[in-house]
């Protein structure tokens, strides 16, 4: 079993709520770690996949009550929106009878928004813990390992797989089980031939600024449709949109945000790359390296205001990381390559936004300045101070 960050900061939101709410995409370890929690402590596991489990389900209310004592644990809790309403009935009588906390941990293959949209709203009752597919921090630290989880991404089973090839397969195996079974689920019936076009394209154009209306047209369907389709992939967790940095700088500022596939084995399954030689030389391998980097510190920050900078001047930056308090503003450009350097445009980047702190990742390992206020940073580095500075 590999060792999730996720973990500690599960216990910690069920000390402190009724209920924990564990979102990820399908197969990133959800379950897993349930099972882990659940052998620590008196607990029962419902699968609501499982018609056997749905049974118990009947009389949900009645069920749930001779719990008492122990943790419930409901996978796949978008499946019986209905549930949401019970359980806040019964988080409201457990605390009116002064009783602990952690009562039902729930796992989703959703966003928070689009796990609210299912059913009653337990605010003020629950906590939410993004469980994101294996980071850098999870594994080996070695170039090698580091290599593996670029190339195949971060779902256990394709970063864990005994060889490139069946990594690969298993991500077919994903994309297409998404798609005619899961997508479906969630919101109106999407042809999936079409959000198959949709996110490759997006694949294609991984890291840039959002053209709806060229996606639009190539997919010969409304610029609405094109917005509903990608907004239904970012609820469930599988693209990332991330929003221009509005600074008060008195310039044009770029409006449009960057989308990413958030997994970078998704993007190169749906770009059919099939090993780091292939990928290494492909036009997408800069781009698909800075989605790496940046889900990658986002993973290590879940705290942080994140988005980007750039201006019609050039001025330009790709993560800036608003992290509040004592640790202020950080600004990171992202190279792939062993020899990182400060562009003209982080410069002026730099100018207009004053950060506290300032990096350029790249492949390497060691830190050292490359100009006044910059430093250049490996990967891990940067995420463990991340880590530090929550």
């Amino acid at each position: 079993m590999m060792d999730r960050s996720s973990y500690p900061h599960v216990l910690v939101a069920l000390q402190r709520q009724a209920a924990v709410a564990i979102i990820g995409p399908r197969q990133v370890g959800k379950t897993t770690l349930a099972h882990r929690i659940a052998a620590e402590r008196p607990s029962v596991y419902l699968d609501l996949e499982s018609p056997a489990d749905l049974a118990k389900l009947q009389d949900p209310q009645l069920f749930l009550e001779g719990q008492s004592g122990k943790l419930v644990i409901l996978d796949e809790i978008h499946r019986m929106p209905g549930l949401f309403q019970v359980l806040r009935g019964l988080i409201d009588r457990s605390r009116h009878d002064g009783a602990r906390n952690g009562l039902f941990l729930l796992l989703g293959s959703a966003s928070m928004d689009l796990l609210r949209q299912s059913g009653e709203s337990l605010a003020g009752r629950i906590a939410f813990v993004e469980m994101p597919p294996v980071g850098a921090l999870e594994i080996d630290d070695t170039r090698d390992a580091r290599e593996r989880l670029w190339l195949r991404g971060g779902f256990p089973d394709s970063f864990l797989a005994p060889d490139d090839a069946a990594s690969l397969a298993w991500r077919f195996d994903f994309i297409r089980t998404y798609l005619e079974r899961d997508v479906p689920m969630f919101g109106p019936r999407v042809p999936a031939e079409t959000l198959r076009r949709l996110w490759t394209m997006l694949a294609h154009n991984q890291g840039q600024l959002l053209n709806a209306s060229r996606l639009a047209a190539g997919l010969a369907v409304s610029v609405p449709t094109v917005t509903r389709y990608i907004d239904l992939l970012v609820d469930l967790l599988l693209v990332r949109r991330l929003s221009p940095v509005h600074a008060n700088v008195g310039k044009r500022l770029v409006k449009s945000p960057k989308v990413y596939v958030r997994d970078p084995g998704i993007v190169h399954a749906l770009l059919r790359i099939d090993s780091l030689e292939v990928l290494l030389g492909h036009p997408v391998a800069g781009l698909s390296w800075e989605g790496f980097v940046i889900e990658t510190l986002l993973a290590a920050s879940p705290q942080a205001d994140a988005g980007f900078y750039r201006t019609a001047a050039g001025a330009e930056v790709d993560l800036v990381l608003d992290l509040g308090g004592k640790h202020g503003r950080w600004v990171v450009e992202i190279k792939r390559g062993l020899t990182p350097a400060v562009s003209r445009g982080m410069r002026n980047a730099l100018a207009d936004l004053a950060p506290t702190r300032a990096f350029v990742v790249y492949s390497g390992d060691e830190e050292y300045p490359i100009a006044e206020g910059v430093h250049a940073i490996g990967l891990v580095g940067l995420a463990r101070r991340l880590v530090d500075a929550r």
